[in-house]
């Protein structure tokens, strides 16, 4: 990974996109710092799309649409994509999965989380459970005592035993029963909403995020950025960014948006 100092003025000159993640991206120790939430509004304020690519759940997702200086959120690991239509005063909410769908897999994963609990003492529900549509998120060090690293492993293992895809971010592990993930999403998204083909497109996006559960986005994004905490995970990375912010969390993100901003701002 490079220093963010090697991101030249010509490649942030091109950048339309912002793809965020939200928990140690965005956050630092579990608090939105008005530092990063004002850098959020003032990449938006210079012309940039904001999206957040997060796997909070949708009733979070529902506030962040229509209360965030964000054009879009993608949520619950890519489960969906909420967008607010200010014209129609509207809440725009495209799910992969049908209702019925959606429903079927909350039973299979109800059994599931009983079987987790059961076998990973000092694991729990995460306290967002109650606000989510697709998936199951199994806390491991937020409202909880840390789990050593083979019980958050154990957990991923148990998803994957039970044929659901598991993620980890920084403070969960995320389960679901389906293929798709952050990226598959925002593909969907940047599509339908902001006629982005992505593939063609990659180079104008910047992501930037933190954990495991980043990093197809990682290996997608030519130009992806980790904030300097993604240090813990170096090693259980499956691709890293380009790209790595001398600041943690929060200020990492600020330090990209000030330079994503100095880019626009500067002659060709």
């Amino acid at each position: 990974m490079k220093s963010l100092d090697a991101f030249t003025i010509e490649d942030r000159r091109r950048v339309r996109c912002v793809l965020a993640d939200i928990d140690d991206t965005l956050t630092t120790e579990g608090r939105l710092t008005a530092e990063a939430y004002v850098a959020l509004e003032a990449l938006q304020k210079s012309g940039l799309l904001v999206i957040a690519v997060t796997g909070r759940p949708a009733g979070w997702c529902d506030h962040i649409a229509r209360m965030w200086p964000v054009d879009a959120v993608v949520g619950e690991n890519g489960a969906f994509y909420f967008r607010y239509d200010e014209y129609r005063r509207k809440l725009v909410k495209r799910f992969l999965l049908s209702d019925e769908e959606r429903t079927a897999n909350r039973l299979r994963l109800d059994a599931l989380c009983t079987d987790i609990l059961n076998q990973v003492p000092g694991a729990d529900v995460a306290s967002d459970q109650l606000y989510r549509e697709a998936d199951l998120a199994i806390d491991f060090c937020e409202d909880v005592d840390p789990l050593p690293w083979p019980e958050v492993e154990r957990i991923v293992a148990l998803f994957e035993a039970a044929g659901a895809t598991a993620k980890i971010s920084s403070i969960h592990v995320n389960g679901w029963f389906g293929t798709y993930d952050k990226l598959t999403m925002t593909r969907i998204l940047m599509a339908e909403c902001f006629d982005l083909d992505l593939d063609r497109d990659k180079a104008s996006c910047v992501f930037v995020g933190d954990s495991p559960n980043d990093a197809p986005m990682f290996a997608f994004f030519p130009h992806a950025v980790g904030v300097a905490n993604l240090a813990q995970f170096a090693d259980r990375l499956d691709a890293h960014p380009a790209y790595v912010t001398d600041e943690p969390s929060g200020a990492g993100f600020a330090a990209l948006a000030k330079a994503l901003i100095a880019g626009r701002s500067s002659p060709p």
